[in-house]
This record gives structure tokens, C-alpha cells and sequence, in this order.
């Protein structure tokens, strides 16, 4: 039997909301169907600028009879509010990172999804590079042995203006904090998922050249339940800004993941191979909008897949949740001045 297409909206029309809607309208599965707005003026706009109808009112979004999935592109700190009326309106969701920006309100977003029966993917889309697969296929394959240092780094670096022209940017209600719950999250999620759980970590962020609410730089040392150790260095204010960088060592061996591609892969008993450059960029590095809209495109396609199949996202709310976790801690951590123990 041929497979349906699902019919994708998108809630919030900023930036991001590009990435999603021409990766679903370039998906034979998917087709964009409408777009919800928060003012009548932005809906026009986003309506003439993606082709589909607009709405400036959630509630008449939610009631176009052929909406099956809705993308999430609302600023972090107002994801929660859509997800729950698009769960309860019974529409499978795709939200972007992080989930929310507080665990409260991620963990009702979960318990209200589970509860309707929805499926809910988050958007992490580094997960599904190709080069990053091949280095989580070495580490799973043991080729590395035990793990014994992770380090995530993400020197980033963003202009004022990037703050200023904004109202949630940069800030604790909007934002959730500034360069690790923002920017960080995507490697440091790309760390846990390689390392697993932490057992504690002691941080520390601060606020240095810009002037935001939140961090904008910050570091941690972490330990891991399986033993290994780890670190975590990341800011918006590190100029000119340079490539988000994973090392994973292991006691034969290690992997150094640099902008999306692995730059150096020694173990012992390693045979040579040429490793396939990336097909397209990953790195935000200076400018938040040069990461490629196709890694979005691949989620996309995995979440509908799951839908068809009636199996659970690669990336659900459990697993997205546990980057929110370890930066939660960073924070309470260096607001604490002391070693914090995560679950």
C-alpha cells in the first residue's frame, strides 16, 4: 500500500523556520501545508514568503483538518505552549533545540505527548552527519576500547547585533541562558551520546563581553558514569569564532570530530582508509544561519519514517532532554560553587 503524504505546518516564522519548510517541501513524503505566525503582519509576510496559507492564531492553525505534523520554530523559551496545543489537537510534533529551557518545562512537555499519543522528535540535527556516524559506528565497534576522556569545544563567536536584534536572545526567560543551552548544545549533545551518562560536573559561566543575561562563555569538567572524564568549553564571545571541535579518547586509541568532519582517527590495529569529505557544512562557527538546511531535511525524513512505522524518533524527548539536564547543572553549578550530581 503507498504510504500517505503527511501534511507538515510551522509554528514560528523566524530564521530557522527556512530550513524546515524547504526541507519538506523538497521531501516526496511531506507536503507544507500552512504556516502559523505571531502577528497578522508576520503571517503575510511568511505566507507570501513560503506559498502556503498563514495564520496568526494558533487555534485556527490547529484546526485545518489536514494537518498531521507540526514544526516547532518558536524562540527556546516558548516551545512548550504550541507543542502542548498541537499534542492535544492530536498532531505529531517536530520541535527545534533545546527542548525547553527549563527541565519543568520539558518534562511536562514529554509526560503531555506520551499522554496523547504523539510523536515528538527534537531537532538535533548533527546527529545524522555522515562523518559523525562513521566515528559513533568506530566507538560502538570497540575499536577504541574504553572510553576515558570525552571533551566537547565550542569557541563560537557572534556580533552584538545578534543580541540586540532580538528580545529572547541572550536571555534566562527566553533563551534559557546564552552560549551553552544556545549554541553548545548541538556538540555537547553529540558528547553525551558518545560518553553517556554524567555522573557530576562542576562548572562555571560567565557573562564577559556581551551584554546579555545569560553566559557568554562557560566551562565544566565532567564525570561519566562508565568511569571516563570530560570537558566542556564553549562562548559566543571568542573572536573571529572557530569550529566546534569532539575528542573522544579511549585506551587504544582516539577521534578528533572537527565542523562536521573528522580531521584525525588513530587506534591501534587501525588500517588505513580515506575518510569521504562532508557533503555540506554543520558549523556555525560566526554566523548562525551557515549551517546546511539538509541535515534538518535527513531528521525530517527519519521523524516521518517513524510516524509510518509507529516506532520512536531517533531523537524523542527523553533522549533530547539529557543535554538540558547536564547544562541545567552547569548553571546551578556555577551558581553554587559546587560539584552537582546529576540523576
Amino acid at each position: 500500500m503507498k504510504k500517505k503524504i503527511l501534511n507538515f505546518g510551522i509554528i514560528g516564522t523566524g530564521d530557522i523556520a527556512s530550513h524546515h519548510a524547504k526541507s519538506i517541501q523538497e521531501l516526496e513524503s511531506c507536503r507544507l501545508v500552512a504556516v502559523c505566525s505571531s502577528t497578522d503582519a508576520r503571517a503575510i509576510e511568511a505566507s507570501k514568503k513560503f506559498g502556503v496559507p498563514a495564520y496568526s492564531n494558533i487555534d485556527d492553525f490547529l484546526l485545518k483538518e489536514d494537518l498531521d505534523v507540526v514544526s516547532v520554530c518558536t524562540h527556546s523559551g516558548n516551545h512548550m505552549e504550541p507543542i502542548l496545543a498541537a499534542a492535544m489537537a492530536g498532531k505529531h510534533i517536530i520541535t527545534e533545540k533545546p527542548l525547553e529551557v527549563s527541565l519543568e518545562r520539558a518534562n511536562r512537555i514529554i509526560s503531555v505527548c506520551r499522554l496523547q499519543g504523539v510523536k515528538l522528535s527534537v531537532i538535533f540535527q548533527n546527529r545524522f552527519n555522515l562523518d559523525y556516524l562513521q566515528l559513533k559506528q568506530i566507538v560502538q565497534k570497540g575499536s577504541l576500547g574504553k572510553l576515558i576522556l570525552g571533551n566537547a569545544y565550542i569557541k563560537w563567536y557572534r556580533q552584538e547585533d545578534y543580541y540586540n536584534k532580538s528580545n529572547w536572545r541572550g536571555t534566562h526567560k527566553g533563551d534559557g541562558g546564552g552560549a551553552l543551552i544556545n549554541q553548545g548544545i548541538h556538540t555537547i549533545d553529540l558528547l553525551l551520546d558518545i560518553m553517556q551518562d554524567v555522573q557530576n560536573v562542576f562548572g562555571q559561566v560567565k557573562t564577559m563581553v556581551h551584554d546579555i543575561e545569560g553566559e557568554d562563555i562557560g566551562i565544566a569538567l565532567l564525570n561519566f558514569k562508565n568511569g571516563a572524564m570530560g570537558t566542556i568549553e564553549g562562548g559566543t564571545s571568542l573572536y573571529p569564532g572557530y569550529e566546534e571541535r569532539l575528542e573522544i579518547f579511549g585506551e587504544y586509541g582516539s577521534i578528533i570530530y572537527e565542523g562536521g568532519k573528522i580531521v584525525n582517527c588513530d587506534y591501534k590495529g587501525k588500517k588505513d582508509a580515506a575518510i569521504d569529505p562532508p557533503k555540506f557544512s554543520s558549523s556555525g562557527a560566526s554566523d548562525p544561519m551557515s549551517v546546511d538546511y539538509r541535515l534538518h531535511k535527513i531528521q525530517i525524513e527519519e521523524m516521518v519514517d517513524a510516524i509510518y512505522n509507529d516506532r520512536e524518533p531517533l531523537v524523542n524527548g527523553e533522549t533530547a532532554i539529557k543535554s538540558l539536564e547536564l547544562i541545567s547543572a552547569i548553571y546551578e553549578s556555577s551558581k553554587e560553587k559546587k560539584l552537582i550530581d546529576l540523576k
